[in-house]
């Protein structure tokens, strides 16, 4: 009985630490591409399965799908935005089928892997600007960031 119950809290733990995009996803994308690399030059990376994750700016349902503008921001180990202001710019996620966009609403971070289509010219304020286009395949979305001062935990689950 001792042994599943350890079996078990093992396998919760090493849930906790997995990559939010599927292994399979994982596997198809180049490690060696940054993503300072794919914004410079994303006509290189066209057709490229690529992760990227940031915080949403705004959604947009229309007749072809759903377009999803993010800043971009680094991920981390479990391919989450970091909390930070570097970015390398913008890219819209595009999810051919519907996404609320109260759910999908600004200020939350996002990851997506998919493929790269190219470039989309859209309005930034006075100019156009060239966002990154991904065609989704996997989405994963976080909720909003809560900041407390400091926090203190006792156990593997417990915070307080």
């Amino acid at each position: 009985m001792k042994k599943i119950h350890l079996l078990i809290i093992i396998f919760f733990i090493m849930n906790g630490c997995a990559h939010v995009v599927s292994q399979s996803m994982l596997e198809q994308v180049d490690k060696e591409l940054s993503p300072a690399a794919l914004f410079k030059t994303p006509e290189q990376y066209t057709d490229k399965t690529v992760i990227l994750g940031g915080t949403i700016i705004s959604a947009k349902n229309t007749d072809q799908g759903a377009y999803v503008e993010v800043l971009q921001k680094p991920l981390d180990y479990r391919g989450r935005p970091q909390d930070t202001d570097i970015s390398y710019g913008r890219f819209i996620i595009y999810h051919q089928g519907y996404l609320d966009a109260a759910i999908y609403s600004t200020g939350k971070d996002i990851t997506a892997a998919g493929t790269l289509l190219g470039t989309m010219l859209r309005p930034l304020g006075e100019i156009q600007y060239p966002y990154l286009l991904i065609l989704a395949r996997e989405i994963h979305l976080f909720g909003l960031r809560t900041f407390l001062p400091i926090q203190f935990s006792i156990g593997i689950f417990s915070t307080f």
